[in-house]
């Protein structure tokens, strides 16, 4: 009688921290909702920097706030909730800051599958938690479309002036993120959370 009670127990026990460590849908919705006001900060300070440089200084200008003003905004995103904040693309302008993890690759694969399926660009999002040899993590991504502004320094070289190649090939050695064109997708806003 005490083997069984202890053998229920224990059973209970796992049973209260197999209950922990599976999320509920509303904690998913509440992740994804702060992930998804997280990321959408972080590309409303992006969109407004780069605005502004484009439209007073012109893409040379541009060019460089993508390679140090945009890093720290996402490192401050970061630092302000805690939780890892990026971007990432299939084809990385640096590849030392925008290469994409297994899952992020998947994720943007997924997002090109859906925008040819008719979705709208700027709506495609994904979240999910997901087991990682560091850890349980909630994942979220929101896809960045190419907008009209991009193409002057991620569009076609052909049509880019001499002095964006020039400080791209400079500034970005291993650049593969030029040929877009509006609307395709470019990559996305990632986060990571731990939980």
């Amino acid at each position: 009688n005490a083997v069984r009670m202890a053998i229920a127990a224990a059973a209970m026990s796992a049973g209260v921290l197999h209950a922990q460590t599976v999320p509920a849908p509303a904690d998913a919705r509440r992740l994804t909702d702060e992930a998804r006001k997280v990321a959408g900060d972080l590309v409303a300070q992006i969109r407004a920097e780069l605005s502004r440089e484009l439209e007073y200084s012109g893409p040379m200008r541009a060019v460089i706030v993508c390679k140090y003003t945009v890093p720290e905004l996402s490192s401050n995103a970061s630092r302000k909730s805690g939780w890892r904040v990026s971007r990432v693309s299939l084809r990385p302008r640096n590849p030392a800051l925008g290469g994409a993890d297994a899952w992020e690759q998947k994720t943007l694969l997924d997002f090109e599958r859906r925008l040819v399926a008719g979705e709208k660009a700027d709506a495609l999002e994904h979240s999910e938690f997901v087991t990682e040899p560091g850890g349980r993590y909630f994942r979220f991504m929101k896809a960045l479309p190419t907008g009209p502004l991009c193409v002057s320094c991620h569009g076609p070289a052909e049509r880019m002036t001499d002095a964006v190649r020039s400080l791209l090939a400079t500034e970005y050695p291993h650049d593969r993120a030029t040929g877009f064109s509006a609307g395709q997708i470019r990559g996305a806003v990632t986060i990571k959370r731990p939980l």
